[in-house]
């Protein structure tokens, strides 16, 4: 069931031609810079791979990926949930090497997505990936390339106020890094996302660290995936957005897994059976270069950057009668 929340006293900074600017200088500009700061080159991407491929990601193991038949080729297809462990696979095909990677435009369609102010079916982001040393697999290293990514949302931040004076949106460069266990320990009587709200509410921009596996009391505060993300080496960076008054992420990334851990992780969630997957054997046969990576989402960073009350207003998608009704009764316009 969709939810929808009206900030008070909410109206969108710019108009719609004013919004389509924007889009477009943050889109430009944010890529640009993350380029240049993590040092990628632009590559091409699928929108859908194969079924029996392996390398769609199946996030928490329970969203149904779009599917459709290719008859010529006898083949099932599925639009892509992400691209996390493709572009591993391409960073070796492609001959990269340590310190270079790669990024994308991913677009996705996520039919069980829950819809609200800040999920939709659809699904725009920028996926970058980069070869590591294996003496670069540290939470140290994490946070390193985390404070990098927060520093070029900041930068691009600036410009586009430059740009747009009327935005009076402002962040903060200082990361606080803070694992999932530490969160749970400080709010014992909080839910995992009312931890974030209450971190963030203090510390503005965070990294959330290792998500996916089990805590100390045996819950999981998110899910992940056991085939991409090392769970002791990921993170989830967030800023706070003020117009929503919540936590709000921004990217999913982490250190990727190696040999070990993906069987550690795939023998956790019971399903060691993906090991005979074409991606996973590669994997295990020390046939993919180590590599970080993560996905940064384009609608949200615009969202945020623009102070939009919803993520309808930056990007075009199918909403619920509820929603559209709300949000026209607001004076919030989507696109």
């Amino acid at each position: 069931m969709s939810k929808l929340y009206i900030p008070e006293n909410y109206s969108s900074p710019l108009d719609l031609y004013a919004t389509q600017k924007a889009i477009s200088f943050i889109k430009q500009t944010f890529q640009a810079r993350l380029a240049e700061a993590l040092n990628l080159k632009r590559v091409s991407a699928p929108l859908f791979v194969t079924e029996a491929s392996g390398l769609n990601d199946n996030l928490n193991g329970t969203e149904r990926p779009v599917t459709f038949d290719i008859p010529d080729a006898a083949e099932v297809g599925e639009v892509v949930h992400s691209l996390a462990k493709w572009k591993r696979q391409a960073l070796g095909e492609y001959g990269f090497y340590v310190g270079n990677g790669l990024y994308t435009d991913m677009n996705a369609i996520r039919r069980d997505e829950e819809l609200d102010n800040i999920h939709s079916i659809y699904v725009d982001q920028w996926d970058w990936e980069k070869v590591i040393r294996r003496e670069d697999r540290t939470l140290d290293y994490l946070k390193r390339i985390s404070q990098t990514i927060v520093d070029v949302i900041c930068d691009t931040l600036e410009l586009l106020r430059a740009e747009f004076p009327v935005i009076g949106v402002k962040l903060s460069r200082n990361m606080a890094a803070i694992t999932t266990a530490e969160l749970a320990a400080m709010y014992p009587d909080k839910s995992p996302k009312e931890r974030e709200d209450a971190f963030l509410r203090t510390h503005k921009t965070a990294l959330i660290m290792q998500i996916g596996g089990r805590l100390p009391d045996g819950t999981v505060h998110d899910g992940r995936a056991p085939d991409y993300d090392d769970w002791a080496l990921n993170g989830d960076i967030m800023f706070y957005n003020e117009v929503l008054g919540r936590a709000f992420e921004i990217s999913s990334m982490g250190i990727r897994v190696d040999e070990e851990s993906l069987m550690r992780q795939l023998t956790e969630r019971g399903c060691t059976e993906r090991a005979e997957l074409p991606f996973h054997k590669m994997l295990l046969a020390g046939k993919l270069p180590l590599t970080v990576g993560g996905g940064i989402g384009q609608s949200r960073l615009c969202m945020l950057m623009m102070g939009s009350a919803h993520i309808g207003e930056v990007q075009c998608s199918i909403w619920d009668e509820k929603t559209r009704t709300g949000c026209r009764e607001a004076g919030i316009k989507l696109l």
